[in-house]
């Protein structure tokens, strides 16, 4: 079993080097998305959101697709992407 640093000293700034390199380092989360704004793509519509809206997954991403029904096989225009879902628009439908 490792080891216990007293409470007092296990986070103190003075015992900790790397503290100012991370409060200063400016580095930024940059989260990878699968879809870009205006890139078309094809989508199988899984689920109907609470306002009406269809929802298609591409990665565990989800993406807004309003005037589409469940089942439908669609291509989609990507219209905004924010880092929790995107809205698309339906371009064609392309099978059931």
């Amino acid at each position: 079993m490792p080891r216990r640093l007293p409470e007092k000293t296990k986070m103190h700034p003075e015992n900790r080097e790397d503290t100012e390199i991370e409060a200063d380092s400016g580095r930024a989360f940059v989260q990878w998305l699968p879809v870009e704004e205006n890139q078309e793509i094809e989508v199988v519509i899984d689920d109907i959101g609470s306002r009406g809206d269809g929802i298609a997954k591409i990665q565990g991403y989800l993406i807004f697709v309003p005037r589409s029904k469940m089942g439908e096989r669609v291509k989609v225009k990507i219209l905004s992407v924010s880092g929790k879902f995107a809205v698309a628009e339906k371009v064609v439908q392309v099978g059931n």
